[in-house]
């Protein structure tokens, strides 16, 4: 008997041994996680952020964006790598048809359609996120096989993420704390996208070697998560009862107080956004050309004429890791930089694109392809949050969603001539690098005086409510 409770006593005493060590092992394997949770929150809830309710729309984004990471991850090898460069030329000229599409939609309808729901936005951005995350389960059955009935469900993928990005833009000013600018909540936003996105690779990779189709499953499960933040948000994202019909009649005195001074029916405000946020429009279309130039003929040309002294996949690393840096450095320059109008900032972008691609097509090598794919990540980047904040400082709330669909329609067009003319072009690095050159320069020329102008006169701290 005594024997018997000793023994008890030492299985007990070792059973109790081991579920310390199991605690302990888990308090060890969350820690590192958890820190890096309460750091990330208090970046992004930083500066009023929290109070507001921005840091709220910054958690949505960053679901929003480890969802299109995966399926980016689940859709690249079937798209492009999968193939030789002959079809693949073929499959990315489909592939940027399909692109069109959403954009086509989303200016004449979609855009209007949400100005028209005021008082829904949080519901539209909860069901574009579920709309995306049933779209990528419907992909599961495809992807494997490389199949055309992948590009239907991607196509309603992207309508629907771009939907939701239309929306997030348009309430950013309503959630924006009083100590920060808009380039800067919009750069915190899409740095945090970045991040996300970043960290949601590794577990792509992972998704990968278990089924092609496994990502997808991981982005059904991670967007509905996403529809469900949506409805955290603060209850001022959506406009007040009776608020858009004072929005509209201060809309209509401003037109009518423009047709008595002019006698054309153009308001001051639409006239003021017209000059200035249609040249920032033409500035970024043009940063924009010269980044799906760079991604598409690059693509090829390295596929085919390596750098010197590297393999074709280090030479497609190079310049990819070069876009990524130069991306991500344009987002924490945007959130860390001093206030500046967002003209200026978009000006200095050009310039700097101009310079670039001119010197790579005057000295074609592994330094300047570097360089210029690092340029056009940055470029990107700033051009995008500059583009945005005139966007939300200068258009009228009832029509800023039809305005952010206009750009973003412009935008990616401008990025799919991009592609187009990188395929179509003969694999030379000096030509391309000159074509790019040639595109860039004739942007800077239609709005440098424009943003000059603008820059002279903009508001530091751009804001709107």
């Amino acid at each position: 008997m005594a024997a018997d409770s000793s023994s008890d006593r030492g299985a007990g005493a070792g059973a109790g041994a081991v579920l310390r060590g199991l605690r302990a092992t888990g308090r060890a394997v969350a820690g590192p996680p958890r820190l890096v949770g309460r750091r990330i929150r208090k970046a992004t809830h930083a500066q009023g952020a929290g109070e507001s309710g921005l840091g709220k729309l910054i958690e949505v984004h960053a679901v929003h964006s480890m969802g299109d990471m995966l399926i980016t991850m689940a859709l690249a090898s079937t798209i492009f790598f999968a193939v030789p460069t002959d079809e693949a030329r073929g499959r990315v000229a489909l592939y940027l048809a399909v692109t069109m599409a959403p954009f086509v939609l989303l200016a004449p309808v979609i855009g209007p359609l949400l100005d028209r729901l005021p008082h829904g936005r949080r519901a539209a951005m909860s069901g574009a996120l579920a709309f995306r995350g049933v779209l990528a389960l419907l992909m599961t059955g495809a992807v494997a096989a490389g199949g055309l009935e992948l590009y239907p469900a991607a196509l309603g993928v992207m309508i629907a993420s771009k939907a939701y990005n239309i929306v997030r833009a348009a309430v950013v000013p309503r959630l924006l704390p009083t100590q920060i600018s808009l380039v800067k909540a919009n750069a915190r936003i899409t740095l945090t996208g970045l991040i996300s996105a970043g960290a949601a690779a590794p577990l792509g990779l992972v998704l990968n070697l278990i089924s092609p189709e496994a990502p997808l499953y991981g982005a059904f499960v991670i967007t509905l998560i996403g529809a469900f933040m949506s409805f955290r948000l603060p209850h001022k994202v959506d406009l007040a009862k009776g608020e858009r019909t004072l929005h509209l009649q201060e809309l209509a005195e401003a037109r009518a107080a423009g047709r008595e001074q002019d006698g054309r029916g153009r308001s001051r405000v639409i006239r003021a956004t017209g000059t200035t946020v249609f040249k920032a429009l033409v500035a970024n279309s043009s940063l924009r050309v010269l980044s799906g130039f760079m991604l598409f003929f690059l693509a090829f040309l390295l596929r085919e004429q390596p750098l010197p002294g590297l393999a074709a996949a280090l030479s497609l690393g190079l310049v990819g890791v070069a876009a990524g840096v130069g991306n991500g450095l344009g987002n924490v320059l945007g959130a860390w930089a001093r206030d500046r109008a967002p003209e200026f900032i978009l000006l200095v972008m050009m310039v700097l694109a101009v310079v670039t691609t001119v010197s790579a097509a005057v000295a074609y090598g592994t330094v300047t392809v570097i360089l210029v794919s690092a340029v056009a990540g940055l470029c990107q980047a700033m051009g995008k949050l500059s583009l945005d904040a005139l966007i939300q400082r200068d258009v009228p709330e009832v029509v800023r969603t039809s305005a952010f669909a206009r750009s973003e329609t412009m935008v990616q067009m401008a990025w799919v001539l991009g592609g187009g003319i990188a395929i179509a072009l003969p694999l030379n690095g000096t030509i391309g690098m000159a074509t790019a050159a040639l595109l860039l320069l004739a942007g800077l020329v239609v709005t440098f005086r424009g943003l000059a102008a603008g820059a002279r006169r903009g508001s530091p701290h751009p804001r709107v409510r």
